[in-house]
């Protein structure tokens, strides 16, 4: 293993996938190889469909890759076993999804409880984290309203809570403005570099929008399967 390997928060090796349909193989990553340190944002960029919500979901924990290996503070997520997977995606990584995936029914705060209910917490201390999630994005007079009476930047500001109310070290975010009007993505973009900045919290966020990947640290352009490091200016 590098030393980069070594000092890196997550990083994604030689990742490879593939799917089948009988005789007909798709492959989406081909060798992809990129790296998040503690605390840093990086961008994964590229069109529609060559593989960033894929590669999100393998560093993620979402998906196995074909080949490759996805280690997070060195370790192999796919030796450890299932019981360390779950352990994984519930607590030391937050995701948050273009279309906000909040449940219709639910009120801000209850939708924000979820992962830390899914991690077996007590209600009341699911409720209290929720509650101070949902205060640092902004949000402490909208914990009784339902995603229906919220608007677009509103309802992803409650997933940014959902996804930290577990305390995470890296924020996955697929395309998370994408749904917004410009001024509205500006705000919400903001808000994920100010939490990264006040949580110490590494991001990695998929986006064809390329304002946004300039203000990430380190950027990454997806083509034909492949990852290269954009080199800034590009």
């Amino acid at each position: 293993m590098s030393d980069a390997a070594r000092s890196a928060l997550l990083v994604g090796q030689d990742l490879e996938k593939e799917y089948r349909s009988g005789p007909e193989v798709l492959r989406v990553l081909r060798g992809v190889t990129v790296e998040i340190g503690a605390g840093e944002v990086v961008a994964l960029v590229g069109a529609s469909g060559v593989g960033k919500s894929t590669l999100l979901h393998l560093l993620g924990g979402l998906d196995q890759p074909s080949a490759g290996r996805v280690l997070f503070e060195g370790e192999d997520l796919f030796a450890r076993g299932e019981a360390a997977l779950v352990r994984y995606r519930r607590h030391d990584v937050g995701f948050v999804f273009q279309f906000y995936n909040l449940l219709g029914e639910m009120t801000a705060i209850e939708n924000a409880m979820i992962p830390a209910l899914l991690a077996r917490r007590p209600i009341r201390e699911a409720r209290e984290r929720a509650e101070a999630a949902l205060a640092e994005v902004g949000l402490a007079d909208r914990l009784h309203h339902r995603p229906g009476e919220l608007s677009g930047g509103e309802q992803q500001r409650v997933a940014i809570a959902r996804a930290l109310v577990n305390g995470p070290k890296l924020l996955l975010a697929d395309e998370p403005t994408g749904n917004l009007d410009p001024k509205t993505s500006e705000v919400v973009f903001d808000l994920f570099l100010r939490l990264s900045a006040e949580r110490g919290l590494a991001l990695a966020f998929a986006t064809h929008n390329m304002d946004l990947a300039r203000r990430a640290e380190r950027s990454y352009r997806l083509v034909e399967g492949r990852a290269r490091l954009v080199v800034p200016g590009e």
